[in-house]
């Protein structure tokens, strides 16, 4: 299905669905956006009805001025749900989109089957000046990104691979990986599709900093995976076994890659999926 747009909550939202099947809905990290998930779209579109989106702030959906927290994110997708006329779903959150995904779980219980949270925070422990660095970082890859796209391309990747399959790719950028993807591939997304600018940053930061759901993980009884990676250098894989921990019916499988598993390990990561949601 080509893209389409809902009105949700007063926001225009770009989303797309492939397949037929039961629900299952990807959320995409920090000012990403839904073809991130492509890769995973050609081999779980087979079984599953599966939906991704632009979270608002990122990609092709509005950029709203205003600030928003995670619960108004999460009541995005719970929008999205009523306007598709879906009553429950799947749903899987990488990084940022796995704090979407734990406020969906705790407000929308009635609406989820099974939980999937890829490298994501409980909380980000972070102090004021933790947090005010962070937010110079991320502003300062967005300048770069505008200076000079091609390197500012390649040192995210660096930080989001494992440095042999980074050194792989940067070598040919050109190489498929998987029979699925090249460097060139992701380049190509990030150029149409990495759309947010300092205000969307700022924002989608303020949403960060007020998410913590640890004293109330306990109550997600969704049956969860959880998913890390032992090289992580975005989110450390001690942040997702403090959720495993903390979810009564979790499961924690850790992948050998980084941050971008789901593309360096792509077969093993689509099978974990696969037999996660159709045990």
């Amino acid at each position: 299905m080509k893209e389409s747009y809902a009105e949700l909550n007063g926001i225009k939202i770009a989303y797309e669905i492939h397949g037929e099947g039961y629900p299952l809905i990807f959320l995409h990290g920090f000012a990403m956006y839904k073809e991130f998930w492509k890769w995973q779209v050609k081999v779980l579109s087979k079984e599953f009805r599966v939906i991704t989106l632009d979270i608002r702030g990122c990609g092709k959906s509005d950029h709203p001025t205003e600030t928003f927290s995670m619960e108004d994110l999460a009541d995005d997708i719970r929008a999205l749900l009523d306007y598709l006329n879906i009553e429950k779903i799947h749903l899987g959150g990488h990084s940022f989109g796995g704090m979407i995904a734990q406020h969906f779980a705790l407000n929308y219980p009635n609406r989820l089957s099974k939980l999937i949270l890829m490298s994501t925070f409980a909380n980000l422990p972070l102090d004021k000046s933790g947090l005010d660095m962070y937010k110079r970082s991320q502003l300062s890859n967005y300048e770069a990104k505008v200076e000079d796209s091609t390197k500012a391309f390649w040192d995210k990747m660096k930080q989001r691979f494992s440095r042999n399959f980074f050194k792989e790719m940067n070598q040919d950028p050109s190489k498929i990986f998987h029979n699925k993807f090249s460097a060139k591939d992701l380049m190509k997304l990030e150029e149409v599709n990495g759309t947010s600018k300092p205000q969307d940053i700022l924002n989608l930061i303020n949403a960060i900093t007020r998410h913590n759901t640890t004293k109330h993980l306990h109550e997600i009884k969704s049956e969860t995976l959880i998913l890390a990676a032992e090289k992580d250098r975005i989110v450390p894989k001690i942040a997702s076994e403090v959720i495993d921990e903390k979810i009564p019916n979790s499961n924690l499988i850790v992948f050998k890659s980084s941050h971008y598993f789901m593309l360096e390990e792509a077969p093993i990561f689509n099978t974990e999926v696969l037999n996660f949601l159709k045990q």
